[in-house]
């Protein structure tokens, strides 16, 4: 019998090519049951290699390695890689669980439209392993009529499916600790991978008891399959033709593969694109022509068996011995060259033995095969095939249109079938399938919440961030943005205010530039409770620590006022004793009630004492300034104070002149010390805030543009360090954007807080060191190169928006920050060719009146 099968398949019609179609008898958690064998289904894991460092990535290979010489020998594998596209609507009942603020199903729809026009593919890995043979059940099948044999009536009993669930789960747990962090295929996921051939498009079956059998797994394959010599082609149940499909085999490989490099021949699959033949007629004028290129994805399927130790050796040893009685036979001959090719042989096995038993290196035999798929036409399916197979030509790896056998192949490629054309395989060793990175690529982010961009690494996908989750995971919550100015890092932060408002959040900015107007004016056009707060008299009285400080009891106002008015008086009355008056007036002002900071100073302007008088009017004077009148002025009933409410707050405090460090309070200008004065409001408010027992329960967002500026001093630095300690427990978040990088270093207690960084373009070397440890990047020539060009186009221009992720599971990708329409980024513009803040004003009161 196995002399007629190898002759068959030398002949190209062997037995295994000519075997039934796989009978299905039951779908379970990680169970593919057939009429004669059993398959254990996971789903794997990608890993983040595109910005792995070189030894992290040998280690991760190395651990690969060995998953597949340990945990896999002798075992039937099979490998799928799988694409589909990103179905934008599903976002809107995702948003339904994740905005609750505001016109949120607006904002949610422009995003889902945009997703619509990026249309970014999702990849799928999933692995097969052939657990046990069903002999006796296949006996029974065989004896049973028609309908049974389709499954109709096949059933698989309780006791047999625990004893595969069992089995699943145990290979399952070894599998877990690889690179792949391999978890058991959902029932659904299965269910969904059978049916998905079909291009029918019908609702997946609902399982039983976690079980799909009977009829409903029959209907996963009703379908027509046509096949034809160079493709195939899916009917849908109308008789038209849904899908054409191409399968494709990879023939050759080099002798040798590096990686990174053409050795990567899997994780390679998201980099091929193509240019469909499009009219010309039809085309916009203005359309760009990179919009155009289109990506082929096509999906791969890899049959494999990692042969055991000792099988292996002496294969190797089988091979090395035929290479040494050739060059032994040529030395005889005449011509007594054994000739390179037989010598390089024989070393190149002996290596190989000697590698293989002191390491986790054995032998794999593995069958790769291309699945190219084309919904448009059969002549954009051959534009792709051809597209794939030039880019694996320009890599040295032969493939090509598995000719006349498109049934054998596309049947080889089921879950629960088995390998159908042997003699289109490969032996060599793991390293050669592992080193196909098929679980490599980018990826980073958060499993869920809000999209706020996609990934431009070597593999697609969005990115996803929630700068208020890190709380509700018991994690840290502060986020960095950092870079050169105007690449985008105020327009992320902006963005990500944004979802949290729509989260519900109360969302803080302290707005040291003055050019965050237009976020108060793009949330109130979607609809969020936001509010803009200036200095000057427009808005004074807006930040009295005694309306700030209302819920905490006078008692925190009675050290916090006295303090502020302290910083704001000259120097010269301080010295004098004008605390003591000031803290006078304030106890006064709050015995009489309804206690107001503008009250304090109109009590000292009309004591008895001289001192208190002269600290009175010195602070009246002051009130009128800019700078004073937000928190120590009489209010005019035009500015809304701010309220520990959701929403979202801006405090625009442009022209602040706050000390350095350094410097002594004598030498304090009156500028100076009215914006260090004014700050004390702010961070009394953000600490207090914070730490409110009633407030707990509400997600809150501090965001800090500038951070430098209160870097440099140390009630700023302190604030910063406070917050972010105490973000997790206090469900307080952190935003940090800012220009240096190394004064967020030299903060420990900030740095070690970190949870997300978004890093732009910097090019000097010393801040892009820091950077690259603020990343968790190796200081070297490698990284620097790529934090100066994250920011650029090909050409040299400007790349807005483009960056560095570094996320909470220290895993790093460039992500491109998106805006998810053209309305939106015309009102969170923060260029100087922005609206004038003074027309934004006016704008945003016509909203609110």
């Amino acid at each position: 019998m196995k002399l007629l099968q190898k002759v068959g398949t030398f002949l190209g019609v062997g037995g295994d090519r000519s075997a039934l179609p796989p009978q299905y008898v039951a779908l379970a958690d990680g169970l593919v049951i057939t009429d004669d064998h059993t398959e254990a289904w996971y789903v794997l894991a990608s890993s983040n290699t595109d910005l792995m460092s070189e030894t992290a990535r040998d280690g991760e290979l190395d651990a690969a390695n060995s998953a597949l010489a340990r945990t896999l020998a002798g075992y039937d594998c099979h490998l799928r890689v799988l694409w589909t596209p990103l179905r934008a609507e599903d976002y809107a009942a995702e948003a339904a669980d994740l905005f609750t603020a505001g016109s949120w199903q607006e904002w949610a729809q422009i995003r889902i439209g945009r997703l619509d026009q990026i249309a970014l593919p999702s990849r799928h890995l999933l692995l097969g392993v052939r657990l046990t043979s069903r002999t006796g059940t296949a006996e029974k099948l065989g004896r049973r009529s028609v309908e049974g044999g389709l499954g109709l009536g096949a059933s698989v009993g309780t006791r047999e499916l625990a004893r595969l669930d069992a089995q699943m789960r145990r290979l399952g747990r070894r599998l877990e600790s690889s690179p792949w962090k391999a978890q058991p295929a959902s029932v659904e996921m299965l269910a969904w991978m059978i049916s998905r051939e079909q291009h029918r498009g019908t609702p997946l079956p609902t399982p039983q008891q976690g079980v799909i059998a009977g009829a409903k797994l029959a209907a996963l394959t009703r379908g027509r399959i046509l096949p034809h010599p160079d493709h195939l082609r899916v009917v849908d149940a109308h008789g038209t033709v849904s899908a054409w499909v191409a399968v494709l085999t990879m023939s050759g490989f080099p002798e040798q593969m590096e990686s990174p490099g053409n050795g990567e021949w899997l994780r390679v699959l998201s980099e091929i694109n193509y240019v469909p033949d499009i009219d010309e007629d039809t085309l916009d004028p203005a359309l760009d022509p990179s919009d155009l290129i289109q990506p082929v994805s096509p999906e791969a399927s890899v049959r494999f068996r990692v042969l055991p130790k000792r099988a292996a050796l002496k294969k190797v040893d089988e091979a090395r011995k035929l290479a040494k009685e050739q060059r032994r036979s040529a030395a005889r001959a005449s011509a007594e060259d054994p000739g390179r090719d037989i010598e390089e042989t024989e070393d190149v096995m002996a290596d190989l033995t000697r590698d293989m038993r002191r390491e986790d290196v054995t032998l794999v035999e593995d069958h790769p095969r291309l699945i190219v798929t084309s919904s448009v036409s059969l002549e954009d399916l051959r534009a792709r095939v051809d597209a794939v197979i030039g880019h694996y030509g320009g890599l040295g790896i032969e493939v090509s249109l598995g000719e006349e056998e498109q049934r054998e192949l596309w049947l080889e490629m089921q879950p629960g079938d088995q390998l159908r054309v042997p003699d289109l395989g490969h032996t060599r060793d793991v390293t050669a399938l592992s080193g196909s990175w098929w679980w490599g690529g980018a990826k980073v982010g958060d499993d869920n919440g809000p999209i706020v961009g996609y990934l431009t690494g070597s593999t697609p996908g969005v990115f996803r961030n929630d700068v208020t989750a890190g709380s509700d995971r018991g994690d840290a919550t502060t986020t960095a943005f950092v870079g050169r100015s105007g690449r985008g890092k105020t327009t992320a932060m902006m963005l990500s205010l944004l979802d949290a408002g729509f989260r519900g959040s109360y969302a803080l900015a302290l707005d040291f530039k003055g050019d965050l107007g237009g976020l108060v004016t793009a949330a109130r056009r979607y609809g969020l409770n936001a509010h803009l707060i200036e200095t000057g008299p427009r808005f004074a009285g807006a930040v009295d620590l005694f309306t700030l400080l209302a819920s905490e009891g006078v008692d925190v106002a009675r050290g916090e006022v006295p303090a502020q008015l302290s910083i704001a008086i000259p120097e010269w009355l301080r010295d004098a004793g004008a605390e003591t008056p000031i803290t006078r007036a304030v106890n006064a002002v709050i015995a009489q009630g309804d206690p107001a900071t503008w009250k304090v100073i109109e009590y000292l302007r009309h004591m008895d004492d001289d001192l208190g008088r002269k600290a009175g009017e010195a602070l009246y004077e002051l009130a009128q300034n800019a700078l004073g009148a937000p928190f120590m002025g009489r209010p005019t009933g035009t500015g809304a104070p701010i309220t520990p409410e959701p929403g979202i707050f801006v405090v625009q405090m442009p022209g602040l002149s706050l000390p350095l460090p350094e410097e002594a309070r004598r030498d304090w200008t009156p500028m100076k010390r009215l914006s260090v004065a004014l700050m004390h409001s702010m961070l009394a408010f953000g600490v207090t805030t914070a730490g409110r027992r009633d407030l707990r329960g509400l997600r809150k967002v501090v965001a800090v543009p500038e951070v430098h500026v209160l870097t440099a001093t140390r009630e700023g630095a302190s604030f910063l360090s406070y917050i972010a300690r105490v973000g997790r427990a206090l469900a307080t978040s952190l935003l940090l954007d800012t220009q240096d990088p190394e004064s967020l270093v030299s903060m420990v207690g900030v740095l070690e807080q970190l949870t997300t960084v978004a890093g732009f373009q910097l090019t000097t070397r010393e801040q892009q060191d820091a950077l690259a440890e603020l990343l968790g990047l190796p200081k070297n020539a490698h990284t620097r190169a790529l934090i100066q060009s994250v920011g650029l186009l090909p050409d040299g221009e400007i790349r807005h928006g483009h960056c560095v992720i570094r996320d909470r599971r220290f895993s790093c990708a460039t992500v491109q920050w998106d805006v998810p329409s053209a309305e939106l980024l015309t009102l969170l513009d923060t260029s100087p060719k922005a609206t004038d803040p003074a027309a934004t004003r006016v704008s945003t009161e016509k909203v609110d009146a």
